[in-house]
């Protein structure tokens, strides 16, 4: 298989990956010819999480705790969709591998199947006057880029979340994704390209490509055959792993 080919594929790939939502046409100067995959169009939009939900998914989320806080904000593959036990999400593997390294911070996972960066950027001010986190990992843009939305709009939402992250005294990471080459090679660049320009721009710890070594591995998917399975979630949290605990601790580890 050419590179080229393998690029191809995980774009394919990964666009089924990030959707949990009704599909919208994309209508820009650079996709009039754009066909959405039927692989894509056939997925269920995802229930959204419950408080109690979302709970199960971390460990010590309570205020009384004193830990500096990790706010993860992010769509299906950061709540966990699909999985039979959300504790198998890489969310919950990431407060185990902080424990299990004597690094004491608390996760606090605010994801939401199906969400955008629009959604994102809306519920973030209230995640951060709740849980005053020390880092926010954003993992969103998958089903904006999926539904076609301008890329201009996209930005504006990521700096929305990145400033009010910063003003309230966080650190911000990104994980990148990628979207199908069908959308137009202009809108695809342009697509992975924001969030390297974010990073550049605000001075963020950047994960190009969330879903490395993930994508392209049948082994690695549950049985629709497009969202990640329990056995995919610690190639997801390695992925992470590096960088972010750069952030927390550079010195240090």
């Amino acid at each position: 298989m050419t590179r080229k080919t393998s690029q191809i594929l995980i774009g394919v790939i990964v666009i089924a990956l990030i959707a949990a939502g009704v599909l919208y046409q994309f209508a820009g100067d650079d996709a009039t010819d754009a066909v959405i995959p039927e692989s894509a169009a056939s997925i269920p939009e995802a229930a959204t999480p419950t408080k109690a939900t979302v709970a199960k998914d971390v460990r010590a989320t309570t205020v009384d705790d004193k830990r500096p806080t990790i706010l993860v904000v992010g769509d299906s593959l950061s709540a966990g969709y699909g999985l039979a036990d959300l504790s198998d999400g890489w969310v919950a593997l990431l407060q185990q591998k902080l424990d299990g390294n004597e690094l004491a911070y608390r996760v606090v996972n605010a994801s939401i199947s199906g969400d955008t960066s629009n959604g994102g950027a809306a519920r973030l001010p209230a995640a951060l006057a709740t849980h005053k986190p020390d880092l926010v990992v954003i993992e969103l843009g998958g089903n904006d880029g999926l539904r076609g939305f301008p890329i201009e709009t996209m930005r504006r939402n990521f700096e929305r979340m990145i400033t009010a992250s910063q003003a309230a005294g966080a650190d911000v990471m990104l994980l990148g994704m990628m979207i199908p080459p069908n959308y137009g090679e202009r809108y695809t660049t342009a697509f992975v390209e924001q969030y390297e320009a974010l990073a550049d721009d605000y001075d963020l710890a950047l994960v190009s490509f969330f879903l490395e070594g993930v994508a392209l591995d049948d082994s690695l998917m549950q049985s629709d055959g497009i969202h990640p399975n329990a056995e995919a979630q610690p190639v997801m949290l390695e992925n992470v792993w590096p960088t972010l605990v750069n952030v927390l601790s550079p010195a240090d580890y």
